[in-house]
């Protein structure tokens, strides 16, 4: 559910994540700047827009009921798209739509304190860092197929790691940057069985670094996150970013995250991989080399066949 403010943000997750891996989720849109009542003059655009956005991203859309007895029709024709379609449907609430509810303020997420300090596992010197590939090697030597799901951020990384080894419990994003922590985070808390391991990018937790305070929040010690940085976006012709002035582990543990490491050495992930202890979520930011393999093969599966493969090996419900 959200305002119509924050629809842009939201075109990256529908188009590229949500469509593209024919994931059904109903998205609950208010209407700020509806044509018909007088709003601030910022949600004036958005509002004669938006519907004509959904449209643009392929999303069917209706008015939320006003009567409570539309309510039932309207649920039955979004489970009847999802089980056609499966893809996101959005439903524009209007101003006056739902009686007002008092809010009770409370405190969301978990209060807590890093479980100790920054763990640090540096050499020291840019050019005994490690590869991609070693980096990755190393993760999926320490993380099982079975009771282990890894969400592989989208470009190189995801495409080296199908290269390396593509295992049932690996899951490699394509567009949708950013969002690998947020979808590693809803995996981790709907399925608590399962260790779920995060591999990011630099350049994509920078865009989207909101999602740490939220993991540190709402995470628990079955999800683990790891930044490989590289100083730059190099899926996309290694234009820097602006990692080397970020302290990625100081953000995690001011997020929250209970077990927070940081190096350029892969005993960082020796250490980070070797239980799931602690109150919180895991976070290991490990510096590496730009550069990739020669010959980067893509994945062969769809993202949609991915997606499938693997719901059907954690035992998930299509």
């Amino acid at each position: 559910m959200m305002q119509n403010s924050g629809l842009g943000n939201a075109v990256n997750p529908l188009t590229s994540l949500a469509y593209t891996f024919r994931i059904p989720l109903l998205v609950i849109c208010t209407l700020r700047g509806d044509p018909e009542f007088k709003d601030e003059p910022q949600h004036t655009l958005m509002g004669r827009i938006t519907g004509r956005l959904f449209e643009t991203m392929e999303v069917p859309w209706e008015l939320f009921p006003a009567e409570t007895v539309e309510i039932e029709p309207v649920l039955d024709r979004v489970e009847e798209y999802f089980a056609k379609e499966r893809r996101p449907y959005a439903l524009i609430m209007r101003k006056g739509t739902v009686a007002p509810h008092p809010l009770r303020r409370e405190v969301t997420g978990q209060k807590r304190q890093v479980d100790r300090g920054t763990e640090r596992f540096y050499k020291g010197r840019e050019d005994a860092r490690p590869t991609r590939n070693q980096a990755l090697r190393r993760i999926i030597e320490r993380s099982p197929e079975k009771g282990t799901v890894l969400v592989a951020t989208t470009g190189y990384t995801g495409r080296e790691l199908f290269a390396l080894n593509d295992r049932a419990n690996h899951l490699c994003m394509v567009g949708s940057m950013g969002c690998a922590s947020s979808l590693g985070l809803g995996l981790a808390l709907a399925r608590p069985d399962l260790r779920v391991i995060v591999i990011d990018g630099d350049g994509a937790a920078l865009m989207r670094m909101g999602n740490f305070a939220t993991i540190g929040a709402y995470g628990g010690p079955n999800l683990i996150h790891i930044v490989l940085d590289n100083e730059a976006h190099d899926s996309t012709g290694a234009q820097g970013t602006v990692s080397a002035r970020v302290s990625f582990a100081g953000i995690a543990a001011a997020c929250g995250y209970g077990v927070v490491m940081e190096g350029d050495d892969l005993a960082l992930l020796d250490a980070l991989l070797a239980g799931a202890s602690g109150s919180g979520p895991r976070f290991g930011h490990l510096k590496i080399r730009p550069g990739t393999i020669q010959g980067l093969p893509r994945p062969t599966l769809s993202p949609g066949e991915a997606l499938e493969r693997l719901m059907a090996h954690i035992g998930s419900r299509s």
